[in-house]
């Protein structure tokens, strides 16, 4: 029996290699913002009191009075408001990135699909859609932390009682536990990302809904896809170091203007301190841009191609679910 994940490794490149070249770099620009996405005290006074000085005679010495003025801030009652400030801010910072990846997915897996990247076009396709994705990897993600928590509270809990020896057997039992967790949630996440949003996008479903329909193909044919998730992984990890490799060899490369620009910023110190921060201040920043720019690039045909990979896989496994049938079509009959 032939296996699709591995008749797809190569089919894969020359799909990259169609959508990507000829070099566009508009394309490419708007391939990295995609695969952006899909790949904080101080001292307080304890009372504060305003308004004229005491009055008073002689010798006469003025107490305060028992109940504070209507100035009184209780203690840590503006850290406490700047503490929650913050932390809303960062939910709602890290819930925006989260609904801007399930929106990019879709925008991603329809640009491969048409062969022509839009972003706004897709955006506004799709954005309704993508709520369900965000919600449903909202919730999934709560539910596996709840596992996790549970799993680590139950095997702790003999401390309570001052049982060390048991807590260390039931943390040594909850290790497999945690790797079967991690397996799961895994798997779930990847799948929805790879098979069940493509199959969202064709056939208008939700998250579940999707999922039923996929259902009876992954079951029916589940060393397709078992022998997908292996190979995945291994091409992940070696896509992943040849990606690092790439980055770090770009990271030496410009480090030697930036490093140059750094050194006469802290020769400036000397003269103005203002100064000599500043042009220290543009060096780093130029340089953490220049390498986060150099590594989405360096990642736009490594998502490209995995996500082409998965694309191919599903396509083979059911006709129904195939986005790509032109571009296989044309593939296979070189």
């Amino acid at each position: 029996m032939s296996l699709y994940a591995v008749d797809a490794i190569d089919d894969a490149i020359d799909a990259t290699k169609s959508f990507l070249w000829p070099f566009d770099r508009g394309q490419w620009l708007r391939l990295a913002l995609i695969v952006l996405f899909v790949g904080g005290s101080g001292g307080f006074s304890p009372f504060q009191f305003t308004g004229g000085a005491p009055t008073g005679t002689g010798s006469d010495v003025s107490l305060p009075s028992e109940a504070p003025s209507p100035e009184f801030v209780a203690p840590g009652g503006v850290e406490l408001l700047v503490i929650v400030a913050i932390f809303a801010l960062i939910a709602t910072l890290v819930f925006g990135l989260l609904f801007v990846g399930s929106v990019m997915e879709f925008v991603f897996v329809e640009s491969l699909r048409r062969e022509a990247v839009s972003v706004r076009r897709y955006w506004g396709e799709y954005w309704r859609i993508a709520t369900r994705l965000f919600g449903f990897r909202i919730l999934f993600g709560a539910v596996t932390l709840a596992l996790v928590l549970a799993t680590l509270a139950l095997a702790l809990s003999p401390l309570a009682f001052g049982s060390g020896g048991a807590a260390v057997a039931l943390v040594i039992l909850a290790v497999p536990v945690f790797i079967v967790i991690s397996i799961v949630s895994g798997l779930v996440g990847a799948f929805t990302t790879k098979f069940v949003v493509p199959i969202m996008l064709v056939e208008s479903r939700g998250v579940l809904s999707a999922w039923r329909r996929f259902w009876p193909t992954l079951v029916g044919q589940w060393k397709q896809y078992a022998a997908y998730a292996l190979i995945s992984f291994v091409l992940q990890i070696a896509t992943g170091i040849l990606t690092a490799i790439v980055v770090v060899l770009g990271a030496i490369v410009a480090a030697i203007p930036f490093g140059v620009l750094g050194v006469a910023g802290a020769a400036l110190l000397s003269v103005s301190e203002l100064g000599g921060g500043v042009v220290i201040g543009v060096a780093v920043l130029l340089f953490v841009c220049a390498v986060v720019a150099l590594g989405l690039i360096v990642a736009v045909p490594v998502q490209t191609y995995l996500r082409y990979y998965a694309l191919l896989v599903l396509g083979d496994t059911e006709a129904e679910f195939d986005l790509i049938a032109d571009r296989r079509q044309a593939i296979r009959e070189e």
